[in-house]
């Protein structure tokens, strides 16, 4: 059925890759067939019910009441009675089934579309837009959820009534049903008109709130920004702007589907007194009885109701189709990150644990160059500083190394293997990030810190929070039962940080990455937490990203970065002779040090 209805909308684009996207979102129906018939089905039985009460109204007038014959007209009362009470419980049992499939269907589209958001690769999901997916999974998929559920309900129905109120009309008399044979022609071009004028402005409209969802996202999270450089009122103006061009764009869409009720209601009513004015001719020649023209006129009206559904429901559909096809492009897209089925076999143990061979990285095709021309070889258990000011390319660097973004050139090798042919889950096992911007999820200090290791015990998550160096702040609180809000919006910046570090900790990675992520601690934690990773039993490779010469002092290696390139590697000591930037970074942050402690 709704294969049908899809069918239509596609021919009438005639676009022929719109007919497959929509046809491609019916495999999530795939497990409610049985609901999927039995709506329509129920719908149908309800529908033929319906049109056999005006046969009844008319039998009751011209055999019941003009003959006064009671016993009749109590018969056709239990008969209509009858029809009601069966069209209730088949219009009930077709609602609950139609609800079920529209229900199962709007999960497995979400759960196809959460898959498919957790496989795309950083870079896709850049490019994609993280409003656009949210949009996607939540207005884009209760639309089309929707769309299901009236389709399953009217689509048949509605068209039945229809014309079946004009073939029973002919069944009453050809000459009068004339006026039924001219009327649905009309109604249909209006209705139809109406749907492809709205077709594409709802898809323009799901596109500007895309923007907004966008804007209002970027705002939220920039709330402290915004109001510390007093911006609040641009800010505000500025989204007022969007605002206001979706409500115009969905006032202009409106205004066109306004039009459709009243244009049929006007048509309907016309052809009502039309039919009104033959039948009283017919009647006063005595071709029809007063009970066939009653009979005429409620099927008319069966018409105008349907046709008002019919409308409800192709004005929803638009939105549904719309809705459809952006989800379709995202379900439609193809991670860009392949990742190889099996684990590579030639991992040695005498290679670098980590090595960049001239690697370099441009996030999109036509960008500039993040990083270039970078090479460094890490062996087992040693610790590198990576440093270098704001926008040098750190974090792109490390991100290359559980490959959260593919190098454009060189290669990255973990292990002494291509990071291209590990499969993913084997490549990040081996790895602990902790990222940039600390993020604590709703739940407790115990399962924020599984994360890293789903089965750890109370005891290795103890003893990570140790060597993170905040064990003392969970046990104030209320140990590891304690609440985390979303965001870790109950915690201080330096305790959200440590928990992130805990989390990596946790796993006891071969190689860990500590992305700036010491930022919001003083200087005595942060020498603290070094210290307890160096002492680690197991040793792991250490990545240490800063800005901060003092995080990086001790390092076996530091690589100097500025504007994405290399411009110095080495120990501190030897940075200290060769690297001119490095040196500068190094004298003011301890002069600032010193004259802070004097």
């Amino acid at each position: 059925m709704i294969v049908l209805l899809a069918k239509k909308i596609c021919v009438l684009h005639r676009d022929e890759t719109r007919e497959k996207r929509l046809k491609s979102l019916l495999i999530y129906l795939r497990d409610y067939k049985k609901e999927c018939i039995l709506s329509p089905l129920f719908k149908l039985f309800e529908a033929a019910l319906e049109l056999a009460v005006p046969l009844a109204v008319a039998a009751l007038i011209d055999r019941g009441i003009a003959n006064a014959d009671n016993g009749f007209i109590l018969r056709m009362c239990l008969l209509l009675a009858g029809l009601a009470l069966l069209g209730m419980v088949s219009s009930i049992t077709a609602q609950y089934f139609a609800a079920k499939a529209a229900a199962g269907f709007g999960k497995e589209v979400k759960s196809a579309l959460f898959q498919k958001i957790q496989s795309l690769a950083f870079a896709d999901l850049d490019k994609a837009g993280i409003s656009t997916l949210v949009t996607r999974l939540t207005s884009d998929s209760n639309q089309a959820q929707t769309g299901v559920n009236l389709t399953l309900r009217l689509l048949l129905r509605s068209p039945f009534i229809v014309f079946g109120a004009c073939i029973m009309a002919f069944t009453v008399d050809a000459k009068a049903a004339l006026v039924f044979a001219g009327v649905i022609p009309v109604l249909a071009a209006v209705v139809f008109g109406v749907m492809l004028a709205t077709i594409p402005l709802y898809r323009a409209a799901q596109g500007r709130l895309d923007r907004i969802l966008g804007a209002t996202r970027q705002n939220l999270a920039g709330a402290r920004v915004v109001r510390a450089f007093g911006l609040e009122e641009s800010e505000t103006e500025s989204f007022s702007k969007e605002t206001d061009a979706l409500a115009g764009m969905q006032r202009r869409v409106g205004r066109i589907s306004a039009l459709l009720n009243p244009a049929t209601f006007v048509i309907i009513n016309l052809a009502i007194a039309l039919l009104i004015w033959i039948g009283a001719i017919r009647v006063d020649s005595g071709a029809l009885s007063q009970g066939q023209v009653v009979a005429l006129y409620n099927y008319m009206s069966q018409i105008l109701v349907e046709l008002v559904k019919l409308a409800s429901l192709i004005i929803t559909m638009t939105r549904a189709v719309a809705s459809g096809n952006r989800i379709r492009d995202i379900l439609a897209l193809t991670p860009s990150m392949k990742s190889p089925a099996e684990l590579p076999d030639q991992l040695r143990e005498d290679h670098y644990a980590v090595e960049l061979k001239g690697v370099g990285l441009r996030y999109h095709a036509c960008a500039d160059e993040a990083l270039a021309g970078i090479n460094l070889a890490v062996r087992r258990g040693e610790t590198v500083g990576i440093l270098g000011g704001t926008g040098a390319g750190k974090s792109s660097l490390v991100n290359l190394i559980p490959r959260f973004y593919d190098a454009s050139e060189g290669t990255v090798l973990v292990d002494g293997v291509d990071v291209k042919n590990y499969p993913l889950d084997d490549l990040r096992k081996k790895i602990g990030v902790v990222p940039q911007s600390a993020a604590l999820f709703r739940g407790t200090v115990r399962d924020n810190v599984r994360w890293g290791k789903p089965d750890a015990t109370d005891e290795e998550i103890w003893r990570a929070l140790e060597r993170a160096q905040v064990a003392g702040a969970v046990r104030e609180k209320d140990g590891l039962d304690a609440a985390v809000e979303q965001g870790g919006k109950n915690l201080s910046g330096g305790q959200m940080q440590r928990l992130t570090i805990a989390r990596a900790l946790v796993r006891k990675p071969e190689i860990l990455i500590l992305d700036d992520s010491a930022s919001a601690l003083d200087y005595a934690t942060d020498a603290a937490l070094r210290r307890a990773i160096r002492n680690l039993e197991d040793r792991p490779t250490v990545f240490i990203v800063s800005q901060r010469a003092s995080s990086v002092l001790n390092a076996d290696q530091i690589l100097v970065l500025d504007d994405g390139k290399p411009i110095g590697l080495g120990t501190s000591d030897e940075l200290l002779n060769t690297c001119a930037i490095y040196r500068e970074i190094y004298e003011t942050q301890f002069a600032q040090k010193e004259a802070a402690h004097a």
